[in-house]
């Protein structure tokens, strides 16, 4: 039996920014999407990998989502890391940094935070 990753999804209070915050940040885009009387489900993706990432929008959500200690986090590699650096920092989306690790997070609209990392060597950890 095999299993391969899919996608994740995260639940959106505002899709448009969300749509605007992804491509901007992380130049996803959407590859698909199911309109619903209730919700809506926009697919993401990187153009290069199957992964995908789902954003739900309730419709008629009016709060913002309790993250709780917000400790599930979404990944990226980036090419370059330093111009990526720079434009988070632009956006002003960057909400936690680990130079030792050479890695940073940056916060989404619903706060959802995503780890930011450069190509490594294999055999290096992340």
């Amino acid at each position: 039996m095999e299993f391969t990753f899919a996608h994740n999804n995260i639940n959106v209070l505002d899709l448009d920014k969300s749509l605007d915050f992804y491509k901007k940040a992380l130049n996803l885009a959407e590859t698909r999407r199911w309109d619903n009387p209730d919700f809506t489900l926009v697919y993401l993706g990187d153009g290069r990998s199957q992964h995908q990432l789902e954003l739900t929008w309730l419709k008629d959500r009016e709060a913002p989502y309790d993250l709780g200690d917000n400790e599930i986090h979404l990944a990226f590699h980036v090419d370059d890391y330093d111009s990526a650096h720079a434009l988070h920092s632009r956006m002003g989306c960057i909400c936690y940094e680990n130079e030792g690790m050479g890695l940073y997070f940056i916060s989404d609209p619903d706060g959802y935070w995503i780890e930011i990392m450069p190509y490594r060597d294999a055999h290096e950890q992340e």
